[in-house]
């Protein structure tokens, strides 16, 4: 483990997390909502630190990245633990590991060996992600420190919900990102995520504002977010707000978590999505998961 990034020292032993929005007030003894950041004497540490729980060599363009170093590998790892709770979270056997009581688990790799393995696998890039790498950012941002001084590019594949201080401290690092956008408002992000929308939002304005190559994906979820509405404010949103040049993926949705009684995405969903997108303007519309 590591002491945490970001957070301030209450009263009473207290403290308040700083690396996502819900800013959760710790008491000793206790941790966050994403139970990997745990308060010890007044110190907020990151147990996940170090502890990698799935890494793989994957085609950059299942992360999705369809624009940024085409038809390469990626060397990709996480940790346990996210600080949503979406429903449907088709990484939910690693995402949800993380309990309040119980030890965080996942192989010991430090990250100059991370950073090794990419550059001994011919892996130009090395991407964050499967769960959530906002709550493993101080694993995270010492890896992509020393990658940029290997000349391996940053990847991150995450759901945007981060505070501008976390953004702060990874984009002079980060090359490129693909960010899930579940909607434009709290109807979907409260009912079935635990979160809120304008975060993410905001989160994807700020990386494209910044220079960061942007992508952005939805997973197309019967009955969540798949109305016409949903769908039109999604690609407004990213054609006025982000820019026409951004590519979005609208991805097939498969039974899992919660939601294992939900029928997989029509095709003709999401081909109406695509559709939406090209309304609006957008030009690079990927149909995924397909």
């Amino acid at each position: 483990m590591k002491e945490a990034m970001l957070y301030e020292k209450l009263q009473d032993g207290r403290v308040r997390c700083g690396v996502c929005p819900h800013h959760c007030v710790i008491a000793e003894g206790k941790r966050g909502i994403c139970a990997v950041r745990e308060n010890r004497e007044g110190t907020l540490y990151a147990l996940n630190y170090g502890k990698a729980i799935s890494v793989a060599i994957d085609p950059i363009e299942k992360k999705p990245l369809n624009h940024f170093l085409p038809g390469t590998t990626a060397y990709s790892f996480a940790t346990i633990g996210c600080n949503l709770r979406c429903l449907w979270c088709q990484n939910w056997a690693i995402s949800q590991a993380s309990k309040p009581d119980r030890p965080i688990y996942g192989e010991d790799i430090s990250p100059e060996e991370h950073v090794r393995r990419a550059l001994a696998a011919g892996c130009p890039s090395i991407a964050y992600t499967y769960t959530e790498p906002i709550i493993f950012v101080e694993y995270a941002l010492d890896t992509m420190k020393l990658a940029r001084e290997a000349g391996l590019k940053n990847i991150w594949k995450t759901a945007g919900y981060a505070t501008k201080e976390t953004l702060d401290a990874i984009i002079p690092y980060l090359d490129a990102v693909n960010v899930d956008l579940k909607g434009t408002d709290d109807e979907v992000y409260k009912e079935y995520c635990g979160g809120t929308a304008q975060p993410v939002l905001d989160t994807i304005i700020r990386f494209h504002e910044s220079g960061v190559h942007l992508e952005i994906a939805t997973l197309v979820v019967p009955g969540v977010n798949d109305r016409i509405d949903q769908l039109e404010r999604m690609a407004r949103f990213i054609a006025e707000e982000v820019g026409k040049e951004v590519p979005w993926h609208v991805n097939r949705f498969f039974p899992g978590w919660k939601m294992m009684d939900t029928a997989i995405t029509p095709m003709q969903t999401l081909e109406t999505a695509a559709a939406l997108g090209k309304k609006f303007g957008l030009l690079h519309v990927h149909i995924g998961n397909v």
